[in-house]
């Protein structure tokens, strides 16, 4: 459970400071102890009530024309990864998260030195979301969906209204997928709330922090850290 409490604090005080990166940090600190078929429930049951905080906090800057055609992309990528989560082998499963860690990572590296908005490209629109549902699916990764939304958004209000509504609506499907599956169990379901009270409090952290930290740098040494992470756990299990 040590191990359960650090990931958590770790995850969603990044959350709260930057928006997303949760589900990566989580991955990264227990994939080298649990299965991610183990983890992943338990960090879409904490991640649902953290993304409805973070889209209420910001309501007024939510932008239907961003939110709305990703959200129904991800879901569109969902259910097969989901599938992919209880029929591939966990080795294999370990090596393909490393290396979509490091993917991502870089990209968003990439994008912190090189920051232009652009206008939405249809076909940007559906690569980024149909991969990042299956990533959700099999992970819990939505963080693909930052590459985008962080493009088309005016400020950091904006983006965490925005990605965390997308959050939400694939959060909601996923946890219906999961149960019928029967991905969510009374294992996850016990681990899940045990662990509320450890997110909440760094959710609310994070949250604060971003107002007195200087959240362009902490954002570009969590990226880096989550490419040596993802280095690690796919070498690993080569």
């Amino acid at each position: 459970m040590f191990y359960w409490i650090v990931a958590t604090f770790a995850a969603f005080f990044i959350k709260g400071l930057c928006g997303f990166a949760n589900t990566l940090v989580f991955t990264s600190i227990l994939g080298f102890v649990e299965a991610n078929v183990s983890i992943s429930p338990v960090e879409l049951m904490l991640g649902l009530p953290s993304n409805v905080i973070l889209t209420y906090k910001n309501r007024k800057n939510l932008k239907p024309s961003v939110f709305v055609p990703l959200a129904l992309l991800v879901l569109a990528g969902s259910i097969p990864g989901a599938f992919l989560l209880i029929n591939l082998n966990v080795q294999y499963l370990k090596i393909i998260c490393g290396m979509a860690i490091v993917l991502i990572g870089i990209e968003m590296l990439y994008r912190e030195y090189h920051k232009s908005q652009i206008k939405e490209s249809r076909i940007v629109l559906g690569i980024i979301g149909l991969a990042s549902g299956i990533l959700c699916g099999l992970f819990g990764i939505g963080a693909l969906l930052a590459a985008y939304v962080g493009r088309v958004t005016k400020n950091t209000e904006e983006f965490k209204a925005n990605i965390s509504a997308v959050f939400i609506v694939e959060n909601i499907f996923r946890v219906i997928v999961y149960s019928i599956i029967g991905v969510i169990n009374y294992y996850s379901l016990t681990s899940a709330l045990v662990l509320v009270p450890v997110m909440l409090i760094a959710l609310f952290l994070g949250i604060k922090s971003a107002q007195i930290l200087d959240e362009k740098v902490i954002k570009k040494l969590v990226i880096i850290l989550l490419i040596i992470s993802g280095l690690i756990l796919a070498i690993s299990n080569i």
